[in-house]
């Protein structure tokens, strides 16, 4: 990825996401055509840029559902800090079907909660999305399961 863009979406610079567009406006496709990758979606989300996710989102609502090198979509990690609290809400109000997105090990973002005892997100995640509840690992396992380790 372009480091410029990398640094845009760190900071959470809207303006400069736009200034790379301008000057090449296939850079956000080049990235949506590659299988695993940190989008800028994934680094703001992790970074608690709400504003400059919810404008990804816009452009390409696509990024949401990417894993990164590591198994990990958007939600997976903004999920993981509780200062993206409020990236976490924008990501379900537009699609509450993320919090299904299987990352590394079959793991959904309910998952991960489960296993951290993040009793708030699980609710969270329960609310907007109930059958999430039904979602295996590859070990076959429930997020109560997890919670239950």
């Amino acid at each position: 990825m372009d480091e410029r863009l990398r640094s845009a979406a760190q900071s959470g610079n809207i303006d400069d996401l736009y200034v790379l567009i301008q000057d090449d406006a296939d850079v956000l496709r080049r990235i949506d055509e590659m299988e695993f990758v940190d989008t800028p979606l994934h680094i703001a989300s992790a970074a608690g840029h709400t504003d400059f996710a919810m404008e990804l989102m816009n452009l390409k609502p696509s990024f949401a559902r990417k894993l990164n090198q590591g198994g990990f979509s958007p939600l997976h990690l903004a999920s993981q800090c509780p200062e993206t609290e409020m990236v976490v809400d924008y990501l379900l109000s537009i699609d509450k079907d993320l919090v299904r997105v299987k990352g590394r090990e079959g793991y959904t973002p309910l998952h991960h909660a489960a296993r951290e005892g993040n009793v708030p997100l699980l609710s969270k995640f329960l609310e907007y999305c109930p059958n999430c509840i039904l979602d295996l690992t590859i070990r076959k396992e429930t997020a109560l399961h997890i919670a239950a380790q």
